[in-house]
């Protein structure tokens, strides 16, 4: 593997002085969000040019996390989306929402009062904001469902659970979400309906299951070829999938794998170390980047497999790291910092990004799948795969029994179904 020159062509300090945790760019745009991990508080900048140029803050009066972690954090970190065309950033705050354009802070038409969302995604015509959890629904059952925003009418409708953003194949068509639970996380698709006023999901029944929950936004290579997956709440697991056929090709934890419970001090150190939000698909090959605690990046070939480690940052740690619309890379550094990077072409293969091959991969995903019905529960209807073996409903409600190098969420599986047959329980209707 002929490894691509890393070069710093811009590198601006955050207007706050703190570290940025998490990177969006806007999708076609020169446009990057980042979220500061002091406060929830949403900065903007400009990428024109070769160079960063800090635009807004959002939330920057919002009281430090402080002492804050686990759910509490969770639950007071912002959600935000590009919209896919606009220069428009909507941020779902701790009591409010707001939209940032150029022309300065405004409130959206048609956002609930008493909304309280943990993520937002614009339909991929900009007309519809999605918004999870459901603002229409107790608080015990809100996760089981979410809020279509007609952005025109002002209209609000029922939409299907998920949470943890939406990722829109680069050929258009085709969405990926996540619906997490700690037994197991749904890695769910849906495709846009198009006939109603308001764009709405459709799940699809064929879907990834991974062990456990705390999965980031899943992320689509720019040829739509692959999807990579970063998470869990219990280590720094990677995975990456070809697509459509969601074979793995890419399983590993990010330093050391996790040890068990009760977790040692050392390793929960270490995995506070790794940024969540410290991948990036190159734009020109089959690479994949990631940020490293120790200020480098890791250039992997996912067609070869090998990998190449670029000192960037000099011993800073990277807190995340996003692609922007021209296919450079944007490193958010431990110090304040955020680096514009370039990155010419390896000598890897170069992608084939047309629109037919990708577009052709969109379309033998949804021929070898079906929607769910809109009142179907997901566990019987999905048809779901590791990455590596594939079970329906009536596969999964017949396993009784799992070794110790199966999945956790499989173990736990047949131990509750192993459970119902000892206390002479019918199998639940799939």
């Amino acid at each position: 593997m002929n490894a691509a020159q890393v070069e710093v062509i811009s590198q601006v300090r955050v207007g706050s002085g703190r570290p940025v945790e998490r990177l969006a760019c806007h999708p076609r745009l020169p446009l990057v969000a980042g979220w500061d991990s002091e406060r929830p508080a949403v900065h903007v900048w400009a990428c024109e040019a070769g160079r960063l140029r800090e635009l807004a803050s959002i939330g920057a009066e919002s009281s430090a996390y402080g002492d804050s972690i686990g759910w509490d954090r969770a639950r007071r970190t912002p959600a935000a989306a590009w919209h896919p065309d606009l220069p428009l950033l909507v941020v779902a705050g701790e009591d409010h929402v707001l939209q940032w354009t150029p022309a300065g802070l405004s409130a959206p038409d048609g956002i609930p009062a008493a909304a309280r969302y943990r993520s937002l995604a614009f339909s991929p015509d900009g007309r519809t904001l999605w918004a999870s959890p459901s603002s229409n629904s107790d608080a015990d059952s809100a996760w089981e469902s979410s809020d279509v925003i007609d952005l025109v009418s002002g209209t609000v409708s029922t939409g299907p659970r998920w949470d943890t953003g939406v990722a829109e194949h680069p050929a258009g068509g085709l969405l990926a979400t996540l619906a997490s639970d700690q037994g197991a996380t749904f890695g769910l698709f849906a495709r846009v309906d198009q006939e109603n006023p308001a764009a709405v999901m459709r799940v699809l029944r064929r879907a990834l299951i991974l062990d456990a929950d705390g999965y980031e936004t899943p992320v689509f290579s720019t040829d739509g070829r692959h999807l990579a997956i970063r998470g869990d709440a219990y280590g720094n697991s990677l995975q990456v999938f070809e697509f459509p056929s969601l074979h793995r090709v890419l399983a590993t934890a990010l330093g050391d794998p996790s040890p068990g419970y009760p977790y040692p001090q050392e390793w929960l150190d270490q995995m506070r170390a790794w940024s969540r939000h410290n991948i990036a698909f190159a734009p020109h090959a089959a690479v994949l980047w990631i940020g490293t605690p120790t200020g480098s990046l890791i250039e992997v070939d996912l067609e070869t497999r090998q990998a190449v480690e670029h000192d960037v940052l000099a011993g800073l740690p990277v807190t995340a790291l996003g692609t922007t619309a021209t296919g450079g890379l944007v490193i958010a550094g431990g110090a304040g910092d955020l680096a514009l990077v370039s990155v010419p072409v390896a000598c890897a293969e170069p992608l084939d990004t047309g629109a037919d091959t990708s577009t052709a991969a969109v379309a033998a995903f949804l021929e070898a799948t079906s929607v769910i019905p809109d009142d179907g529960d997901l566990e019987s209807h999905l048809v779901v795969t590791d990455g590596a073996r594939t079970w329906g409903p009536d596969d999964l409600e017949a396993v009784t029994t799992a070794t110790s190098t199966d999945p956790s969420w499989l173990q736990l599986k047949a131990a509750i179904n192993h459970m119902h047959v000892q206390d002479g329980e019918p199998r639940a209707p799939a």
